[in-house]
């Protein structure tokens, strides 16, 4: 419905609306809600803390009455409708499990299905409006982008709380301020208010709020304070307070979820006689400040079952994995919560959690689901404490695999980097920050031997993911004003939090091709790829086979066989070949495709087909202490996917010269019976060895997760047989149970394959 202008009224017929609507209570225009074309006369807003003025707990006002949505069934198609209704753009997230704090009143939608092109929420499937089976504590929440639809007039998108709310918390050094390392650890808790940054008076203050407080800032725990000290130093400074009466229990995940008491604007008196409350916190082992401290973090009781996070692109994010008999699982998202993603976190040395995710937010795990309905206070120190069920594959699926995001310590690393010259922020040439306070300046990488685990520091460093591509050559790129060479010999494994952690030649500057052509360049994801081998299968199909050498042409032509082949009485002999399948899945969030465009791919006769990675598998048989005796790698003969799960579409398909790559939920398939899918074990003498196949060993192109692309087996050869056993992907084991298969190889539970 279209307002009606003011300007059409007559000055009567507008004298006798203000007297009107002034007897009978009418609300002024400037806060009666725009009725939306499509709406019919729903009102709409965010609700619940702690929260950004474009998120929170969507809330439907009918009937005259507010209620909240379901998250069953909930997606982002119908958080776009929401955020559309709410006057924003589009969204670009959506939570569950009431993020925001449970509501009150009816619960309007369940089920609620959209597609995400509807005007309005009333156009999307429901189970009708007020017909649920949930309860508050299942409340759906958005996350809009914070870009407003044209014309849409703030007053009528959010009806904010009419009560103060605390958004950010910080440690402000009470000493030696600017010159203390990040992360801040200790200092006086200040909370931004809509007056500013305003401190917290200490009457009452416990030590649960103190470890609320370490927790949203990024740290596990906290310690004791000379509040001796703090509170002379008080009397010398002058302060504004703008809270009081602080009362957590302390497994609170932000400081907002706590009793507070505000101070009102005319309270003359703040805190008599207290003082700024101050906390210490002591940082995870990742930002441990000395030797001393990462000692003393990092030894664990043994015995302790262990925690892990998988497939994030930013640290203390990811994929939740647990620890039992020795072998890594998932968690189900059934009654997931803030809570128990907590635990996890400070079990890993982080904060808080900021987010519990699920629905495989953070990509599907393979193998074991461990636990099912961890129901945590917050007071656990390990998941395992917390009551949980255990699970059968029949329960739940690698699709409703649990998540986390951490709150992080402040590093300001970011802030030592850049990218330049790219077309967006996601991409560009790296430039550097070096020398001391005063005389900083900002320098080029040489672009030697600069390759993807690199680039997946530098993009980690920015907060901007995953590297897509690491790049020796930016000449397409302006480097502007900067042209100085100031860092070469960047050797990284990958795991680094900030590019100064990884090795290099230090002040000395030696670059094979010199120019700033040569220097170093990424292009970052939010997303990427994850390949994982299926051990099961290698152990399953492992057979040997006696090959005549007049039928193994083209696997010569192709490198396919050892060395020895090549003084071969040909066409006479033969090649003793151990042969298996392989498939591969890819479990990221991104499809893998080959680094090289179609352009560039190889045609190979014999074989007839493209080759779009020359080296995509090694496959190697290894000695108990790691030497090689026999290798063997498998060009992409065809990337395509082969099978793909029930609800993923097949994208990829090599047949006339099609696109190549394996799409995310689907795997494709090399199997035991086609040329080079083998080992040449012709001049191995009989024993116990290990067989090891690594899928792109070279890091050619960008995954999420590179400790997963190793499969290792155990394996006996008496010189007519082979025995298979023990296949397993490389950090699917603890560490204990890798020490054991490296030192008993090929010794317990033989089977013949």
């Amino acid at each position: 419905m279209r307002p009606v202008s003011i300007r059409q009224w007559s000055p009567w017929g507008l004298l006798l609306c203000l007297l009107c609507c002034s007897c009978l209570g009418a609300p002024s225009p400037s806060t009666a809600p725009e009725k939306r074309p499509g709406s019919q006369g729903l009102r709409f807003r965010l609700a619940g803390f702690p929260r950004k003025p474009f998120e929170g707990r969507v809330e439907i006002q009918r009937a005259g009455e507010w209620g909240t949505i379901c998250d069953d069934d909930f997606t982002l198609q119908a958080a776009h409708v929401l955020c559309r209704e709410l006057g924003f753009t589009e969204a670009t997230g959506w939570t569950h499990s009431a993020k925001y704090g449970p509501g009150t009143g009816r619960i309007w939608l369940d089920n609620l299905s959209c597609s995400g092109t509807e005007q309005s929420v009333t156009e999307c499937a429901s189970r009708g409006w007020g017909n649920s089976d949930c309860t508050h504590d299942e409340d759906a929440g958005v996350i809009c982008k914070d870009q407003r639809l044209p014309g849409f007039s703030d007053s009528n998108v959010i009806e904010v709380e009419q009560h103060l709310q605390v958004e950010e918390v910080r440690l402000r050094p009470a000493v030696g301020r600017g010159r203390r390392p990040l992360p801040v650890t200790e200092g006086l808790v200040e909370v931004r208010l809509p007056d500013g940054w305003l401190q917290v008076c200490d009457k009452g203050w416990s030590a649960h709020n103190s470890h609320v407080v370490c927790g949203m800032l990024g740290f596990p725990s906290e310690k004791r304070v000379n509040t001796a000290f703090y509170r002379l130093l008080a009397q010398r400074q002058q302060h504004s307070f703008g809270l009081h009466g602080v009362a957590c229990v302390g497994t609170e995940a932000h400081l907002s979820l706590c009793s507070l008491e505000f101070y009102r604007a005319n309270d003359t008196t703040r805190c008599p006689g207290g003082a700024p409350a101050v906390v210490s916190c002591v940082p995870g082992p990742l930002y441990a400040a000395s030797s001393g401290q990462k000692k003393q973090q990092q030894s664990k009781p043994q015995g302790e079952t262990r925690v892990r996070l998988k497939g994030g692109a930013h640290p203390g994010e990811g994929r939740v994995e647990v620890l039992k008999a020795s072998t890594w699982g998932t968690v189900c998202d059934r009654k997931w919560d803030l809570q128990a993603a907590s635990v996890v976190c400070r079990e890993l040395g982080f904060g808080s959690a900021r987010e519990a995710l699920s629905g495989a937010r953070m990509g599907q795990g393979m193998g074991a689901i461990h636990l099912s309905e961890v129901r945590c206070s917050g007071q656990e120190l390990s998941l395992w404490k917390c009551p949980h069920k255990n699970i059968t594959a029949e329960d739940c699926s690698h699709s409703r695999d649990a998540g986390v995001r951490c709150n992080l310590p402040y590093t300001g690393v970011e802030t030592k980097i850049r990218l330049s010259g790219g077309r967006s922020q996601h991409e560009g040439r790296v430039e550097v920050q070096i020398g001391e306070a005063g005389s900083l300046r900002w320098g080029l990488i040489c672009g030697d031997d600069w390759g993807t685990l690199e680039a997946m520091v530098v993009c980690r460093q920015l907060g901007l993911g995953y590297a897509n591509h690491g790049l020796q050559e930016t000449w397409y790129w302006d480097s502007g004003n900067t042209t100085e060479v100031v860092m070469s010999g960047v050797r990284c494994t990958g795991s680094e939090l900030s590019l100064d952690q990884c090795a290099h030649h230090g002040t000395h500057i030696a670059c094979k091709r010199t120019g700033t052509r040569f220097t170093a360049g990424v292009i970052c994801s939010e997303t990427a790829s994850d390949l994982l081998l299926h051990s099961a299968l290698v152990q399953e199909t492992a057979y040997i086979e006696d090959r005549p050498l007049h039928m193994l042409y083209c696997a010569a032509e192709e490198n396919c066989l050892a060395r020895s082949a090549r003084s071969a009485p040909w066409p006479y002999g033969h090649r003793r070949l151990l042969r298996f399948s392989s498939q591969i899945h890819n479990l990221g969030r991104a499809d893998f495709r080959p680094k090289a465009g179609r352009h560039s791919w190889v045609w190979h006769e014999c074989h007839g087909h493209y080759h779009s990675m020359d080296i995509f598998t090694h496959y190697d048989i290894l000695t108990p202490n790691g030497t090689k005796v026999a290798e063997g790698h498998k060009a992409s003969f065809c990337l395509e996917d082969t099978e793909c799960q029930e609800d993923v579409a097949k994208r990829y398909e090599c047949a006339n010269f099609g696109e190549q790559g394996i799409t995310v939920g689907c795997w494709d398939l090399y199997r035991h019976d086609i040329d080079c899918q083998w080992i040449d074990i012709t001049d191995v003498r009989p024993g116990n060895y290990i067989l090891q196949v690594v899928i792109n060993p070279n890091f050619e192109v960008a995954e999420s997760d590179f400790t997963n692309n190793a499969m290792k087996c155990n394996c006996k050869y008496d010189g007519h047989r082979i025995w298979v056993h023990n296949c397993h992907i490389g950090d699917a084991f603890s560490e204990e149970a890798n020490r054991r298969f490296e030192r008993y190889p090929g010794q317990t539970s033989n089977q013949i394959v």
